[in-house]
């Protein structure tokens, strides 16, 4: 099965070697079911990016094929890289919500020579899976770790983390304890919570018990978070005067129904849609313009920073699929993103990237819940790359 499924693409590439009037590019994503939020916000970046810079590059016309991946399974997940190849003779990849969809695409990438751009799943060790993969999202690291610096910088000293019981959570949490560590901090205890958790109340009763002076958190975005921070909300927490480090559970397009008691809360990540800068309200404008219903998330800014790779790679091959010079050419690319200054690794292919603390404020003009950067660590690497120092406080 193996070898035909080798020979399968590599037909698929001897086809579209040469230059392409048109590359297909294949999106892998929900865009149904409870996740159907990371389809839609995609959709929603390629429709402002196609604005701004129309369908083609370099002369070559882009086409996405989209693909729905409603949760995780990587089977599924799996079989719809596959047909995209074969079949539809993409030659990018693109998308991708969960971490185990996305190990289970990398080997074949590797196989055709694909460069396969992920929009989200943040487990760290992916990128190592394939020479062709690179990322525009973040990893958990890379906001765990200043999250652990802020934490101590504000005098916490006992943390219990919670996180979602799969390979990111697990990630994030090896991430903040490692980092809190190093700082002098105690993680008292770590909860791990099975995905389908909808009811958080007695993982925050056992967090609160512990009497720590925060807890540090991730989930994966979307319905969960909600349900966890209304828990924080209503079981007490800040009664007992238990601060909340997240990564980014006060997500812009849920913000809104959280209310005034999110007021206060912190979280540290790569954007927030009140970051100040030309190329964010330029980006904001569009959007409303396309989608008066769509709020600008991380979601939205990590998929449009993934077209403009795909965008860069199409232009550099004129077309040509060539996956080898595809990605060379976008290694060490760096531009101002909505988000801020970014760059792709050249050695990592990870995105290096601006991170910032988030604090939940209402905005006088509007009168609406905003993510508000109170601190920035610029310009922040993957952590977990053995080696890389803590970011300063």
């Amino acid at each position: 099965m193996k070898k035909s499924l080798l020979a399968a693409l590599t037909i698929a590439a001897t086809l579209t070697s040469a230059s392409a009037e048109t590359v297909k590019v294949g999106l892998i994503a929900p865009f149904s079911g409870p996740y159907a939020i990371y389809g839609k916000s995609w959709q929603e970046a390629l429709d402002v990016y196609r604005k701004q810079h129309g369908d083609a590059a370099g002369g070559v016309r882009i086409e996405f094929v989209v693909r729905d991946q409603p949760d995780a399974n990587p089977g599924h997940a799996k079989a719809l890289a596959q047909e995209l190849l074969v079949k539809e003779k993409v030659q990018y990849l693109a998308g991708v919500q969960f971490t185990p969809d996305a190990f289970a695409i990398a080997p074949l990438a590797q196989q055709a020579k694909t460069p396969f751009v992920i929009f989200n799943a943040a487990t760290s060790a992916i990128i190592t899976k394939s020479d062709y993969i690179l990322r525009t999202s973040y990893t958990l690291p890379q906001v765990a770790v200043p999250t652990a610096v802020y934490a101590t910088g504000e005098g916490a000293k006992k943390i219990v983390t919670m996180v979602t019981d799969y390979a990111p959570g697990v990630d994030a949490e090896s991430s903040f304890k490692r980092a809190f560590a190093a700082m002098g901090g105690q993680v008292v205890e770590s909860i791990r919570m099975p995905l389908s958790t909808t009811d958080f109340g007695p993982y925050m009763q056992r967090a609160k018990a512990a009497a720590p002076d925060g807890i540090f958190t991730f989930l994966p975005g979307g319905p969960p978070t909600f349900a966890f921070v209304k828990a924080f909300q209503d079981n007490g927490m800040r009664d007992a005067k238990i601060r909340f480090f997240g990564t980014g559970e006060t997500e812009e397009f849920d913000l809104q129904q959280l209310g005034d008691q999110a007021i206060g809360i912190n979280t540290t990540y790569f954007y927030s849609a009140a970051h100040p800068s030309k190329e964010n309200d330029e980006f904001k404008r569009i959007l409303a313009q396309l989608h008066p219903d769509a709020t600008a998330n991380p979601l939205t800014i990590s998929g449009y920073d993934g077209i403009h790779a795909i965008y860069a790679m199409v232009a550099a091959t004129k077309g040509a699929a060539d996956g080898d010079k595809a990605v060379a050419a976008v290694k060490g690319m760096a531009w101002t993103s909505p988000r801020g200054a970014v760059k792709i690794d050249p050695v990592t292919r990870d995105f290096v990237q601006d991170i910032y603390v988030r604090r939940v404020e209402r905005d006088p003009a509007s009168k609406q819940l905003v993510n508000r950067e109170i601190k920035t660590y610029p310009l922040q690497p993957d952590y977990g790359r053995e080696g890389t120092p803590l970011p300063a406080k």
